[in-house]
């Protein structure tokens, strides 16, 4: 329960800094950005982006009535009177886990009890083009020098996250192997309905780990619980994660979008093949064996069957 709590503690740094992006001379702030999706390439390094949303200007709502006691759960709510978010919302949801097990709702994360999920969701936001995608920018913030390592892990089974079969995880491992390791792991899917299906999946694509140095003033959460020298004592790193594919559909046909993710402590969860699959497997590629061995055999009986009716000459 303990490493659940301080899971949870973990997701909301994360989640407090989440959507900031380098490149004001000041640091990073927070930020949520639209871009025009018929570019695949970085929204933000590719430079065809609508002016971001500041997280920080938001006016997040009292967790009376959001705090689950019994499921271990609490959900950030955010809204903003300006432009497009004037009928529309953002949230973040952490859920802590008492015990190992898999989500219920897709993407059905696999999770220990040492992690806890983080859920990103928008709603009702009108947007401001044709063609709009969003994208958010995580920021990593955890004491002392780590070594990260952004990685994909792909696999065959697609059992329990239909036509998804990549997994990204970002791993953080300290030289002070006194202190614990740490994770941020996702699928790479997000969803356009509340109660998600196979058909409401939108492909989110991830790009290389930035490094940062410095932090604004608008990142006085993470001063207050780190302590103010928080930029000397904490590796920062950003990550940015978009949200649709060529293939996919714009945010304007459903204006909802959720994305979930798992950050702990440890090693990260590990998808293995279930025992349907193993069974799918082992019939799929046992089958066409047994019937050459049972072939073969029936050839040899066979030809030695036809030998045994001539007699010798002599």
């Amino acid at each position: 329960m303990l490493a659940a709590a301080a899971a949870s503690w973990a997701g909301l740094a994360l989640l407090w800094a989440a959507g900031g992006c380098a490149g004001d001379a000041g640091g990073y702030r927070r930020r949520l950005w639209e871009y025009n999706g018929s570019n695949l390439l970085d929204p933000v390094q590719a430079g065809q982006v609508y002016p971001s949303y500041n997280l920080g200007n938001f006016t997040w709502a009292s967790l009376d009535g959001q705090l689950n006691e019994t499921a271990l759960s609490a959900n950030f709510q955010g809204s903003s009177r300006e432009g497009t978010f004037a009928n529309g919302s953002i949230s973040f949801k952490v859920t802590a886990y008492e015990e190992g097990s898999r989500d219920r709702p897709l993407p059905r994360l696999l999770h220990s009890a040492n992690s806890s999920k983080v859920e990103f969701a928008m709603e009702g936001v009108v947007p401001r083009g044709n063609h709009s995608r969003f994208a958010l920018e995580i920021l990593a913030v955890e004491e002392g020098n780590r070594r990260k390592q952004l990685q994909s892990a792909r696999s065959i089974d697609d059992e329990y996250t239909p036509t998804i079969f990549e997994m990204a995880q970002l791993t953080s491992e300290p030289h002070n192997h006194s202190l614990g390791s740490s994770f941020l792991q996702w699928k790479t899917a997000a969803y356009n309905s509340k109660t998600p299906r196979r058909e409401n999946t939108v492909h989110c694509q991830y790009y290389p780990l930035q490094a940062m140095r410095t932090l604004g003033p608008e990142f006085r959460i993470l001063q207050a619980y780190f302590g103010e020298d928080v930029e000397q004592r904490c590796s920062l790193s950003a990550l940015n994660i978009s949200f649709g594919s060529e293939d996919s559909e714009d945010y304007s046909e459903k204006r909802y979008l959720s994305w979930s993710a798992l950050v702990g402590f440890g090693e990260p969860p590990r998808e293995g093949f279930s025992v349907l699959v193993i069974g799918i497997l082992a019939v799929a590629l046992g089958t066409p064996a047994v019937l050459l061995i049972v072939g073969s055999l029936a050839v040899l009986t066979r030809q030695q069957k036809q030998c045994s009716e001539y007699e010798p000459i002599n």
